[in-house]
């Protein structure tokens, strides 16, 4: 007969509760893994913040709400008196790994308003 999926897991996770509460050496009464990304954000110049809006296409005012910065720090950024923070390089990393993704969701995040006058 075939065990359940949920039973299963139930039991495990029992399992894994009483090794806690007893103080058992998880790791070696379990399998434990320790995953660990080998990812460095880059530095970013002046002109690679403008390379990185230009491949969305981007102003500077709309390139700082999808990146959730103001529009001071983008320029900033792009006249070399502030260097982008390391989140910030890693979004920039990202975005210019596939900007063809990031371009079609700058797209899918756009929408019209009347203009106020």
């Amino acid at each position: 007969m075939k065990r359940d999926i949920g039973q299963e897991i139930i039991d495990g996770l029992g399992t894994f509760a009483r090794a806690l509460k007893e103080g058992d050496d998880i790791a070696k009464r379990f399998t434990c893994r320790t995953v660990v990304l080998d990812i460095v954000p880059s530095d970013y110049s002046p002109e690679r913040v403008r390379r990185v809006r230009a491949a969305l296409g981007l102003s500077q005012a709309l390139f700082a709400q999808f990146l959730g910065v103001s529009t001071a720090t983008v320029q900033a950024w792009e006249q070399g008196v502030k260097a982008p923070a390391k989140m910030a390089c890693r979004f920039m990393d990202e975005i210019l790994r596939d900007p063809v993704q990031w371009q079609r969701r700058v797209r899918q995040c756009m929408t019209a308003r009347p203009a106020v006058v």
